[in-house]
């Protein structure tokens, strides 16, 4: 998968990729029960971590309640993708979603919110390695 853009709120995450010839509802599917398996085990290992018992409880009932019992589950089933046909678009969906911690009141710039590509598209270098999108050049 070709990660182009990326940000992680506090309760979903917005990326901009390409599968690569993979499908990307199974790019989904793995990317969910990895992070899902890998939280809970930090999780199920930390005792350090004050929020521990709480957030392995509102897991567990989140798990519990109707349906498919699922251990791990974290995430929403299912995904929301949408189709970027050329780079102007790119670039205002990555516009937006980098706005969205400006908006939602966690940073006064996006470029300071470390969960996310906002720095890596001003110069810097995030946590994360990303494919630039072509820069949008506006002729007059």
């Amino acid at each position: 998968m070709e990660l182009y853009g990326w940000c992680l709120m506090t309760s979903h995450l917005h990326m901009i990729a390409s599968p690569r010839g993979n499908e990307l509802s199974n790019i989904m599917r793995d990317f969910k029960r990895h992070t899902s398996e890998t939280l809970h085990h930090i999780l199920q290992n930390n005792q350090l971590e004050s929020r521990r018992d709480w957030i392995l409880e509102m897991l567990e009932n989140l798990n519990s309640s109707g349906g498919k019992v699922e251990l791990y589950r974290l995430w929403q089933p299912g995904s929301h993708p949408i189709e970027i046909r050329n780079a102007t678009v790119a670039h205002q969906k990555l516009a937006y979603m980098h706005f969205n911690t400006v908006e939602g009141g966690f940073v006064s710039n996006a470029m300071n919110w470390p969960y996310s590509s906002a720095i890596d598209y001003n110069g810097g270098k995030g946590l994360l390695d990303i494919v630039q999108i072509e820069p949008l050049i506006i002729t007059t």
